[in-house]
């Protein structure tokens, strides 16, 4: 068998797995990184599932960007449905939280060992507000966007919950068009989508691109 048919189908399994609901609404812990993001996401799943949007995210920097983009994660929620009754909750906004996850790999780059560790400690803190709170299910909406790898994230996830004893949901929210539909959704609503990830690495690698671009352009 190939690698490319031996791969998991995450969102095909998540489709199985709504199925097999039967009209129930489990309670969903899902960590939000950002309200483009999730708006989509929530849309799908709301129908489906009692969700509580965990935001907790102290690697965005700086914290003028971490406020705005906290605002637009409640703007989000309010675009949709009030049946839906979506709750939001919030972690503490430490950045040495997230030094401390990424210690030892900040001189990688986007997409390395650094963005797989910060995945992995937010994906944990939500996973254990969501045991806390007696949540059926927990994820991260990281798999939304095209630049994040789904196999690692819902290998993280499965991860960390077999080490706390709670059901990962099983994603790859970008597929079935999930990042186009929120970019229109964004759209539609007038939600702020920020130009970088978030951490001060990555908001750096965004500016040298840019530094880059407008020198080939004066080339």
């Amino acid at each position: 068998m190939s690698a490319n048919l031996s791969k998991r189908r995450y969102d095909q399994e998540l489709s199985r797995l709504i199925e097999g609901l039967g009209g129930s609404r489990p309670l969903l812990y899902l960590h939000s990184c950002c309200g483009p993001c999730s708006s989509a996401i929530l849309a799908y799943l709301a129908p489906f599932f009692q969700i509580t949007v965990y935001f907790d995210n102290p690697n965005i920097s700086p914290r003028a960007e971490y406020d705005k983009r906290l605002f637009y994660q409640q703007k989000v929620i309010d675009a949709l449905p009030e049946e839906y009754d979506i709750q939001l909750a919030t972690g503490l906004y430490d950045p040495t939280r997230f030094q401390q996850a990424v210690a030892g790999y900040t001189h990688l780059g986007e997409g390395s060992e650094r963005c797989f560790h910060c995945y992995a400690f937010r994906m944990r803190a939500a996973a254990e507000a969501a045991k806390k709170a007696g949540a059926d299910y927990f994820a991260s909406t990281l798999s939304i966007s095209p630049y994040k790898n789904a196999e690692k994230i819902n290998a993280i996830g499965e991860s960390i919950g077999e080490q706390l004893g709670i059901a990962h949901l099983p994603n790859d929210f970008k597929k079935k068009a999930g990042y186009q539909k929120s970019i229109a959704f964004c759209k539609a609503e007038g939600i702020y989508r920020q130009s970088y990830c978030g951490c001060p690495y990555s908001y750096r690698e965004w500016q040298e691109r840019l530094a880059a671009q407008a020198e080939a352009g004066r080339e």
